[in-house]
């Protein structure tokens, strides 16, 4: 068998990218033997008995009946049969790849965690993208809090840091997850809508539960449409313990903040990507990855004293709670990259098990309740998906350290235990394997000393009890645009919601408690009559966080942007190459479409083979486009309903557009009217630098009132 690569190896990457482990590179590969490459090998049974012949069934002639005896048909049906496994109840549409977390800012400090405390050091992790609502055949740009999973392969053990692409949760305990889910899910009398809230199950259950209005909020704000997995902040949710090597403890709450900036799709755009390319996320990050633009996060905390729980006016064991970054800064310590896609999507994305319980010494849990729930619930997960209690022994989960106990038997062991004894204390095998003594000094495991008091009751504490100030500050913290999107989003939700009551009871009970404002627009779009005198008034100098907006959260570059260069015949050869080699030398992925796949001749009479067609690359999978010159650029284009509809809806997603020399009078035919992002010129140069600032704008958010004329 062929050597091949960890799961999280990354020494294929050149010079300082080569994995910085105490293991050596003979104990990895042993470690990851199961890897297999079939080139060159016969085809076998699964005991290796070699198949002559995989074409046919054993008969008792020709014509004649198939044979039970035929062992290599009947385990063939037999795997087909059962090999698939039940999907993940929430989170089952993913997508994975693996990379490594290097430290930037040792912590050690703050926690005893060997994989935080050096700076440079690297740690191999799998990570698995995901949406919450829909089952594995949905599509991935539905509206839908997004799961952020993180794997980290540490020399002391796997560390899952299990979180989504929002800071905060509908609920405040765990009792209430199961009606939570079923309500979002499908309806059970006609299992509709798929992978979507917009239905009366959900808004029943949100209008009737007051502690989820600041989640919803987020729901129904742009970071629910994310353009792509690289684009998303990633957040532990929780607070969790760090425990240094003196025992002190602090509490944190986890952030992932991506190198490619903080950016989202339009509804439309998202609405016709679910029917065109339901894949348009997986698909992104795969090719992100195969050209070598490796998505990017930074790894960075917040960290707080515990005597401070109750300091900030909430609590910080309540889970619908942020701690705005004005309170506490974020501190940076380190950034992953993601540089590897699976070779097996079920063997890895599938099967990889996430525990919010997998922690290493130096890490802790807090007593959030919806955490602690978490905790139990996600070892009984995975007893069901995955066969049983020997779901860590599955390659993907597998930890890269030894591990050793006395645990035996159960379905799919793959562990083959010498020795006699399978117990501790033992004198037969000399007492190992052993407990070791806690960290720092040993290393073994031990929890944080938490003094503890108090009745066993079942009650919400009174400090969980604000819903909507932190609703209100996010809602304040928009930018016009943003909140635009969050009323229509709310009103195209609620209007597909069929018993009025429950939309009106979304409104003056929960909206009008956030902002008035916010629940007059979406009374208004309703047609819902709101009563002003019981309508709470609001404080018009009410906080803000800029950190929560969005459009305080872009990169500054077109690191991974794609652009669509629409050729036509005789297009000018020199534009065309010099706008692919700008784009490519700013990182941008410049996608050569013509109105067919066929080559067309360009400018110098020489082919030119575009990487797509109009029709199969629609506007909707790129960020801008841009239009060279060339002789029979207007002819070709203005003649072509494809064409015409590409530069439209390019136009109306707010997306830059450019056109060049004789393109631009394509803007007049259109009705385009000429902004920041809608550029036209005769002068390639001057064009090109007006286009690449539009395009670190992301979206052209000042036309977006003239595009709603356009036709979608």
């Amino acid at each position: 068998m062929s050597k091949q690569p960890n799961p999280a190896d990354n020494s294929q990457m050149a010079g300082s990218d080569t994995l910085d482990r105490s293991n050596s590179n003979a104990k990895l590969e042993q470690l990851e033997r199961f890897r297999e490459d079939a080139t060159g090998e016969a085809l076998t049974a699964n005991t290796g008995t070699r198949i002559a012949d995989n074409q046919n069934s054993l008969r008792g002639g020709e014509r004649g009946p198939t044979l039970m005896e035929d062992f290599i048909m009947r385990e063939k049906i037999t795997h087909f049969d059962h090999e698939r496994i039940p999907e993940r109840v929430v989170h089952a549409r993913g997508a994975g790849a693996h990379g490594y977390f290097e430290v930037t800012d040792p912590i050690s400090d703050l926690s005893c965690a060997a994989f935080l405390g050096e700076a440079g050091k690297r740690t191999p992790v799998f990570v698995r993208f995901s949406t919450v609502q829909g089952p594995r055949g949905s599509a991935d740009t539905v509206r839908d809090v997004r799961g952020f999973a993180v794997k980290f392969y540490t020399e002391e053990g796997n560390f899952d840091l299990v979180g989504n692409n929002m800071p905060v949760f509908f609920i405040q305990d765990a009792i209430k997850f199961p009606d939570f889910v079923h309500a979002v899910k499908p309806e059970p009398h006609n299992e509709i809508p798929t992978g979507a809230s917009a239905h009366d199950t959900f808004w029943d259950f949100v209008s009737l539960t007051p502690e989820s209005a600041h989640m919803v909020l987020w729901t129904m704000s742009d970071r629910a449409i994310p353009i792509a997995y690289r684009s998303m902040q990633g957040f532990g949710v929780h607070s969790f313990r760090l425990v240094n090597g003196e025992g002190q403890s602090k509490l944190v709450k986890f952030h992932w903040r991506p190198k490619a900036g903080v950016c989202s799709l339009v509804w439309d755009e998202a609405q016709k990507l679910a029917g065109k390319d339901p894949d348009f996320h997986r698909r992104g990050l795969w090719e992100d990855i195969e050209r070598g633009l490796y998505p990017e996060w930074e790894l960075g905390l917040q960290v707080m004293d515990e005597e401070d729980a109750l300091s900030f006016g909430f609590d910080l064991l309540d889970p619908t709670k942020l701690v705005p970054e004005e309170l506490v800064p974020v501190r940076v310590v380190g950034r992953m990259v993601l540089n590897r896609n699976p070779d097996n999507f079920f063997a890895e994305t599938e099967q990889a098990a996430f525990h919010i319980g997998h922690v290493v010494p130096g890490i802790d849990f807090s007593n959030d309740p919806l955490l602690q729930g978490r905790l139990f619930s996600y070892t009984d997960t995975q007893l069901l998906r995955l066969g049983g209690p020997n779901f860590n022994e599955i390659p993907i989960n597998r930890p890269l350290c030894p591990f050793h106990n006395n645990q035996r038997d159960a379905p799919h062991r793959q562990q083959i235990n010498r020795g006699r004894a399978s117990y501790e204390p033992n004198s037969i095998d000399g007492n190992w394997p052993r407990e070791t003594p806690p960290a720092p000094s040993g290393g073994g495991y031990s929890s944080y000393p938490e003094p503890l008091q108090g009745h066993k009751v079942r009650v919400r504490s009174a400090s969980f009890g604000d819903h909507f100030s932190q609703a209100t500050l996010f809602w304040r913290s928009m930018s016009e645009t943003e909140q635009q999107h969050i009323v229509d989003a709310y009103s195209f939700e609620l209007s597909k919601v069929e018993r009025l009551y429950i939309r009106e009871r979304q409104v003056k009970d929960i909206l009008a408690h956030i902002d008035p404002l916010l629940a007059l627009r979406v009374a208004e779009n309703l047609g819902i009559d709101l009563d002003s005198t019981s309508t709470p008034k609001m404080d018009d100098k009410a906080e803000v966080s800029p950190a929560l907006s969005q459009m305080n959260l872009l990169p500054g570059d077109i690191l991974g942007r794609r652009v669509a260069i629409l050729l036509t015949p005789g297009c000018k050869a020199d534009e065309v190459g010099s706008l692919k080699k700008m784009l490519e030398a700013a990182g941008a992925v410049a996608k050569l479409l013509a109105p067919s796949a066929a080559a067309l001749k360009d400018s110098d009479g020489q082919p030119m083979q575009p990487d797509g067609s109009f029709a199969s690359e629609p506007s909707i999978t790129v960020d801008a486009v841009f239009v060279p010159g060339g002789e029979y650029v207007l002819k070709t284009l203005q003649d072509d309903g494809v064409a015409k509809h590409y530069l439209l809806e390019a136009y109306k997603h707010l997306k830059p557009l450019a056109l060049s020399g004789d393109a631009a009078q394509l803007a007049a035919l259109l009705g385009l009217e000429e902004d920041d992002g809608m550029l036209c010129g005769d002068s390639f140069d001057p064009l090109y630098m007006r286009f690449e600032t539009a395009l670190k704008q992301h979206r052209i958010w000042a036309r977006e009132m003239r595009a709603k004329s356009i036709p979608a």
